[in-house]
């Protein structure tokens, strides 16, 4: 029940949202306004983290997309989605966000940066851009309150 409400609050949201990139629409508005990143719009309202990344910021999200999180296994999705594994949702979520403004002409190879999750990410230049294992899809939509960069992955704390 939870999930169906979380789904239909994202599908209210981005019928009534027209927001795109470049409209200076926070990063939440922006992720919801692409129609291409429900699920992590979701698990954001399933975690409380929405006022947090409409908040004042900087920050840099490395999104997933919609097929990111299908290619999970099985399963996983909906289980960081119920009520009781919040605190482990939040520390995937929080994995993907670091503090600051950084686009992509501030990275550099084998670069490391640490998370609001408290872990450390890896950048490789030496094939595209990487984020740990994850490729960057779409680099610098800028935001009111910091940049997106499209991933193909989930990334996870300790993987």
């Amino acid at each position: 029940m939870f999930r169906n409400l979380a789904i239909a609050g994202v599908t209210s949201a981005l019928l009534a949202s027209t927001a795109i990139a470049g409209d200076n629409k926070d990063i939440v508005d922006t992720a919801v306004g692409a129609g291409s990143f429900e699920t992590l719009v979701a698990a954001v309202q399933a975690a409380d983290l929405v006022d947090t990344l409409k908040g004042e910021g900087p920050f840099t999200v490395f999104a997933p997309t919609d097929e990111a999180f299908a290619a999970l296994p099985e399963g996983t999705v909906e289980t960081l989605l119920m009520p009781e594994n919040k605190d482990q949702l939040v520390a995937v979520l929080t994995y993907h966000v670091v503090p600051g403004k950084v686009m992509s002409g501030d990275l550099s190879d084998d670069m490391t940066a640490a998370t609001v999750q408290g872990g450390d990410i890896t950048i490789d230049l030496d094939n595209g851009v990487m984020v740990n294992d994850a490729n960057v899809v779409q680099a610098d939509i800028e935001t009111s309150n910091g940049v997106i960069h499209v991933i193909d992955k989930v990334i996870l704390p300790g993987s």
